[in-house]
Order: C-alpha cells, then structure tokens, then sequence
C-alpha cells in the first residue's frame, strides 16, 4: 500500500478545490458536535450551553460552554468562520504575501477544565485560512497536567503520533517539538505542560517548520530533513480531519481512568495555582486569542478558554520529593513521551 505521502501531485493541484470552505466548514463544525456529545456523555451532568453570534465585519460562529458539570468544571468547545477585507497584523508578520488580499478563516477551538486534579486540562484547535491565492491549514492538540502521570502523557502522545504517522512520519517529530516551543511560558521559562502537537501555514510546500524561532529545536530538525515531497489540498485536509478525530481517543481514556480518584484540599489549591499559567499564557502568548481581538471577534467566545476558579501565589515552590516537585522537575520539560513505556521508565 502506498503511502499519501508519496503521491504523485502536479502544480495545478495546490490551488483549493471550487468547495474547500464549505467541506473545511462541515467537518469544523461536526468535530465541534461529535466532541460536545461524547464529553456531555462523560460528563453525566453538564450540558453545553449554545450562543449563536455574528461578526459585524463579516462571518460568525456558535459558542458551546459547559458549566458546574460533574467532571468538567468548565469547557468551551467553539466554532468560527470570519471573513473581511484585511488580514491582521499577526498573520501578515508570517505570511505578508497575503497583505491587500480579502481573508477567510474558520476554526474549531476547544478547552476543557476538569474539577479533579488528576484530570489534566486540555486545549485543541483546528482551523483554515484563505487571502487571495495563499491558503494554509494550522492548528494542533496539547495536554496539560497537574499531576505527573506518565501513563497519560504517553497514552495521550501515542495517540496523537498513529495519527500523524499514517501521513507523513516525519509529521509528528516535527510538530511535537513545535507544539513544545509553541506553548512556553518565557517568562516563566517553563513549558504549558507536556505538549502535544502544533502546526501552522502548511500550504503542502516548502519546510514543514513555519515559526518564528529559526533556531529552536522544531527549525533545527526540520531544516535537517531531507526535502519534503509537495502535498496538496486533499492530503492535508485528510491529515487535519485525521487529527481531530483522534481527540476523543486520546483523551478520554484519560478521563475514565482518573474521574474516580479522590482528591483533597492540597490537590485543588495545587490545580488553582497551576490554571493561572493557563491564564498567563493564553493573555501574553497565544495567538488565537491575538487573532480574535485584533478582527473583533466575540470576546466572551474569545476568552471562554480561561478557567472558572483560578489563584496565583508569591514565589510558590513545591516541596521536595513531591508529586508537585515531579510535575516541575520533569513534566514540564519537553521529552519523548510516545517511547514511553512502563518497562524503560
């Protein structure tokens, strides 16, 4: 069987099909209600609350917020599709061939976070641009946990990597080592957590690395592979619907095996500190969250990604030989966690 990888495509192929926005937009939006229905099913409690908006510019989308649940104490699940005249600065910075051209963009971004503890926090988000001629899709899955189960963090790897592997093998050593640069707290000079894999302004040409830090470990490994077989429209939609649906296999058995795990007062005052580098992050560095402001999107839907319940502390430093100090001294720097296996660890 031959690979997707090693088709054969010609030059005419790189231009989207006539339909690319409305197929892009379909499956953006059954991943937003096959995601809402499984976690309502986990949940056994909570339900997404739905708001319908519109962008006066142009475009729209639905909210999907879950409050009070029983495992979720918060959730978004969000789907977007904006258009207008000019893009925003912090696409034009990466892409300015795109500058004068009208865009066209949709997304369905997710965050979820658990009551317990034990049950890492986790954000998706798959999305689509057209300007003109340039197109390009980006996106990508993390996971961050509050306590250091190794399992989770190989489980939720491995999963992610079979996704990858059936398109491209060289997909998720890339993209990982991009995810892990991607959600780094400078300030903080720590990772969000345990990563995942990140990927953005793949048009099928060119290097699979498209981010800003030449020389960081994703720019170093991708400029050292050998040259990348062009890919078209088709190969890279079937690689993004393949990763939005290995979601639920990913994290859910995560979910099942933590929800029953009793917890106390330390746990929950640990899981509040921790949230606010969620805070942090999503305020100071993420891009989605930049994007949205920048073309007026709705900000509720823009900042349904942070946390209920959240609290900093003055020079917090866990105790030695603690489950927190392990979630410092190892989680929370990048590692192979798909060679996991409780044998070699």
């Amino acid at each position: 069987m031959t690979n997707s990888y090693t088709t054969e495509i010609k030059t005419s192929s790189f231009a989207p099909p006539s339909d690319s926005r409305q197929r892009v937009g379909q499956f953006l939006r059954d991943l937003q209600d096959q995601i809402c229905q499984r976690l309502e099913e986990i949940d056994g409690e909570g339900t997404f609350q739905e708001d319908a908006w519109t962008r006066e510019e142009g475009g729209g989308g639905r909210s999907r917020v879950m409050k009070a649940g029983k495992v979720f104490e918060q959730g978004g699940v969000g789907f977007s599709e904006v258009w207008g005249k000019d893009l925003p600065p912090s696409i034009l910075v990466q892409r300015p061939e795109a500058a004068g051209h009208g865009f066209h963009a949709m997304g369905t971004s997710m965050v979820l976070h658990p009551r317990s503890p034990y049950i890492p926090t986790v954000h998706l988000n798959y999305r689509y641009f057209e300007a003109g001629p340039v197109w390009w899709f980006g996106g990508g899955i993390d996971l961050t946990p509050y306590y250091p189960f190794a399992e989770d963090a190989a489980h939720f790897h491995q999963t992610m990597k079979q996704a990858c592997d059936q398109h491209h093998p060289e997909y998720y050593p890339t993209f990982k080592r991009w995810c892990d640069e991607y959600f780094y707290l400078k300030h903080r000079q720590e990772t969000r957590g345990v990563g995942g894999i990140f990927f953005d302004y793949q048009d099928g040409r060119g290097k699979l690395y498209h981010g800003p830090n030449a020389s960081g470990p994703a720019a170093v490994y991708s400029d050292a592979l050998e040259e990348i077989a062009p890919r078209n429209w088709e190969q890279l939609f079937s690689f993004v619907q393949d990763c939005g649906h290995s979601f639920l296999p990913a994290y859910i058995p995560i979910v099942e095996r933590r929800q029953g795990m009793e917890y106390g007062d330390r746990q929950r005052q640990f899981q509040l500190y921790r949230r606010g580098r969620y805070v942090e992050f999503n305020l100071i560095y993420d891009r989605g969250t930049i994007f949205g402001l920048q073309t007026n999107g709705r900000t509720e839907s823009i900042l349904m990604s942070l946390p209920p319940m959240v609290r900093w502390e003055y020079s917090f430093q866990p105790e030695p030989n603690t489950p927190e100090a392990e979630l410092y001294e190892r989680f929370l720097k990048p590692q192979d966690w798909a060679s996991w296996s409780p044998d070699n660890h």
